[in-house]
């Protein structure tokens, strides 16, 4: 990244600082008592590095790699398609975009990777862990960046935010999927993905995941919703578990500076989205200094008392934003139009609304602006509304929402609430019986949250003009009802909250003010103000412009309002770095304040980042 030196390693560095000392002979190697099987070690070099599976930054861009035979692809073919699939997700590689230009990059990094499956004392399910360790790995820094996946991906799925700053500098980078991931699971044939990425039996080798009870016309099983264990409570043990993990693979990897432990190496967690909200539980949880930084990049992050969980503010989206959207002040809103026109949908969810006594105007007009009005007294605001269009043109606040309420209420697969499912899905979205290529690309493809990748969510529709509300109404008293599921699932909800972290941890905090699926005001702020008031210290950038997903902004419409938020997490990562790396201090950054690019391409001056 040239506007702030990414790749360059401080003058300091070279001269090795008391906090990265060799290890003393009272330092103990880590414990691998967690896993639950063999360690998959393999080599990537050549025209298969470990940032980019040998496609560099073109490659990235382009279209998936394809497999030599659809039906059986390598190890090596479903790692490369994982990669840039996990890259495309997450990053905006559009040509406008400057990422190589104006920040980032993606050089050719030779090493080693050491991937396993792990499991918690209580799980059900493990959760794959995996080390990065470059061959230009710097003995002197000797750093490892920890992360978990963005959203439900596989365990690469955080590999263009940790993988991209940590491994050109030297570092080596820890991952874990913090028990989600795209190990799918298909209950018609039995089979589920082995560690190395393709398909087994169940029975005949270790699974990322399979289902403790099926039937055989069940459907798909998905971990993150399946496995019985609500793994959104354990995501900070994950990622303090992956931490370990990386250690204790240091110690192979480069066994003359062995052992590699907390007290020698420096580690910085760092994470985006539901990564984010990863990395600052395990900052509350880190009763053993494992820690020495945290950099959290739009954060699910849930408090006990503060800011609004995820499951409450999603159900309400699903339930009012398509009618609050048809309000005229959004006609601009990317995705919030069909030929100049609402989505009838959204209309006719003005009218169901208003059937049920919720809006009392007999205008379409006056009910938009009563619902719009609705959301406002909850915390949304317009600017959060308009990046909100795109999620609610997606329909992806009811495929949240059908799959956190699995996990909360800790449901097996073919016994999903409201009656929800996921079943493969053929090219007209309709149910099917998945191929073998289908099910082949799963594990590279998916993002952990159907739909996609062939992979429908089916059930709670019907034939009427509003099809989703029964479902959506479903699903939302799961959260304001009083039953004993809505009981359960809100004790699920608690089970998620974050605790404070020591007073000596660096926390930095970034996230888009347009940020329209985890909005600011119901978890950074709240995050960020409750520290304060407990008397640490965070670093908080409240980036202008920018909003959830930087992938949307290869779309004309997002790219030319929005900027990318990658580079302000670049940037704290590189001041966190060098402050427990080098020594330097860790000064009050202000705020950037960036300039959407318009119509033409990124510059380094809209950024508004120092060098």
């Amino acid at each position: 990244m040239p506007t702030f030196a990414r790749y360059l390693c401080t003058a300091a560095v070279a001269a090795l600082t008391a906090c990265s000392a060799p290890s003393t002979p009272r330092e103990e190697a880590m414990s691998l008592d967690f896993l639950s099987g063999p360690v998959r070690v393999t080599d990537h070099r050549g025209d298969d590095d470990l940032l980019s599976a040998g496609l560099g930054l073109k490659g990235l861009a382009g279209a998936p790699t394809p497999f030599a035979e659809a039906d059986a692809p390598t190890p090596a073919e479903l790692r490369r398609r994982a990669i840039q699939m996990s890259w495309k997700g997450i990053a905006d590689l559009g040509p406008l975009g400057g990422y190589g230009r104006v920040y980032g990059g993606v050089p050719d990094v030779p090493g080693r990777e050491y991937t396993a499956f792990a499991r918690l004392p209580d799980a059900h399910a493990p959760h794959r862990v995996l080390l990065q360790a470059p061959d230009a790995f710097d003995k002197q820094a000797r750093c490892l960046i920890v992360t978990a996946s963005s959203g439900s991906r596989g365990v690469y799925g955080a590999i263009s935010l940790a993988g991209a700053f940590g491994l050109p500098r030297g570092c080596a980078v820890a991952y874990t999927d913090k028990g989600t991931g795209s190990g799918y699971f298909d209950t018609a044939t039995g089979t589920g993905v082995a560690l190395d990425g393709t398909r087994a039996r169940a029975g005949e080798a270790a699974l990322e995941f399979e289902p403790r009870a099926y039937d055989a016309d069940a459907g798909v099983a998905v971990k993150h919703m399946h496995s019985g264990d609500n793994p959104e409570a354990d995501w900070g043990r994950d990622v303090l578990q992956a931490a370990r993990f990386g250690l204790a693979m240091l110690d192979r990897a480069y066994p003359d500076q062995a052992p590699f432990t907390p007290e020698n190496t420096r580690i910085i967690a760092a994470g985006l989205s539901n990564g984010g909200g990863a990395v600052l539980q395990a900052a509350g949880l880190d009763h053993d200094g494992l820690l020495d930084a945290v950099m959290a990049m739009e954060p699910n992050v849930h408090l006990s008392g503060r800011g609004r969980a995820l499951y409450d503010y999603a159900t309400e989206a699903a339930l009012w934003m398509p009618c609050a959207l048809t309000d005229a002040r959004f006609d601009d809103a990317p995705l919030a139009r069909t030929e100049g026109k609402p989505p009838a949908h959204w209309l006719a969810r003005c009218a169901s609304l208003h059937a049920q006594g919720r809006l009392r105007a007999g205008t379409q007009a006056g009910q938009a602006t009563e619902a719009l009005a609705h959301l406002h007294a909850q915390g949304w605001t317009d600017a959060v509304l308009s990046t909100a269009a795109s999620t609610t043109a997606f329909d992806a606040w009811r495929s949240v929402a059908a799959g956190y309420a699995s996990a909360y209420l800790r449901r097996e697969v073919g016994q999903m609430p409201c009656g929800f499912r996921y079943d493969a899905m053929d090219m007209r979205g309709q149910p099917t019986t998945a191929n073998p290529a289908l099910r082949a690309a799963w594990w590279s493809d998916a993002s952990g949250i159907p739909p996609g990748a062939g992979v429908g969510l089916f059930g709670g529709l019907d034939a009427s003009a509003d099809p989703t509300l029964d479902s959506l109404e479903c699903l939302r008293a799961l959260w304001s009802g009083s039953d004993d599921e809505a009981v359960s699932l809100h004790a699920s909800v608690d089970a998620l909250a974050a605790q404070l972290p020591r007073a000596s941890l660096p926390i930095w905090v970034v996230h888009g003010a347009d940020d329209g699926l985890i909005p600011t005001a119901f978890t950074s702020e709240p995050y960020v103000d409750w520290l304060r008031a407990e008397g640490r210290t965070p670093r908080y950038w409240k980036v202008p412009h920018a909003q959830h997903f930087d992938a949307f902004l290869a779309l004309p419409e997002f790219g030319a309002a929005h900027v990318p938020l990658m580079p302000y997490g670049y940037a704290a990562l590189d001041a966190l770095y060098r402050h427990v790396v080098a020594g330097e201090a860790l000064s009050d950054a202000p705020m950037p304040k960036p300039s959407p690019r318009g119509t033409e391409a990124l510059t380094s001056q809209a950024l508004d980042l120092s060098p």
